[in-house]
């Protein structure tokens, strides 16, 4: 039987496994989960990704790079009188806002690395590159610590379902910006 010519099938197969763990969560992604999923074989989930490690780690990729595209449009060159904690506040208004589905999903992806080391080195080129965005408006230090700050405003948003208050992140980032020492 001849080989069927299909470039797209490794990304459906990656926006597959997103989909699933959206909707069951990791405890639901299996290689046979995602092929049934993407509407391919169970055979090319293997062949793409030897481990189950290997496409949560595209999927991990592929989500953090949604916020980053998110984080480049809201967070691009500072010009004189930028409000940083206001940009930054309005951003995860606007990402926790919008369906939660994708925000639990790259949460649960992300801190899924507490358990799967193969996960580890993408959470922190997340936050690494994060920091690297916000350095460009504040010090190493500082960028660091917004970048820490945002991740636990979002974890409790989301473990406690608690509305998000802009106000507030507004107030708590301009603490940690004002208080950054100079470079």
């Amino acid at each position: 039987m001849a080989r069927r010519y299909d470039p797209e099938r490794r990304q459906r197969i990656i926006d597959a496994a997103i989909r699933v763990v959206g909707r069951t969560g990791l405890a639901g992604l299996s290689h046979r989960t995602v092929a049934a999923e993407a509407d391919v074989p169970l055979g090319s989930t293997t062949y793409h990704f030897a481990t189950l490690d290997e496409l949560m780690v595209a999927a991990l990729r592929q989500a953090n790079e949604g916020f980053a595209k998110v984080v480049a449009a809201r967070c691009g060159p500072a010009g004189p009188g930028a409000d940083l904690a206001a940009e930054l506040a309005a951003l995860l208004g606007e990402w926790l806002a919008g369906d939660r589905t994708g925000v639990e999903l790259e949460y649960e992806l992300y801190l899924a690395a507490l358990r799967r080391p193969a996960l580890r080195p993408v959470a922190a080129e997340w936050a690494d590159d994060l920091a690297g965005r916000l350095g460009h408006h504040t010090d190493p230090v500082t960028a660091r610590a917004l970048v820490a700050l945002m991740d636990g405003i979002c974890l409790q948003v989301l473990l406690t379902d608690t509305p998000y208050d802009e106000e507030y992140a507004r107030e708590v980032l301009a603490r940690v910006v004002a208080r950054r020492q100079p470079a």
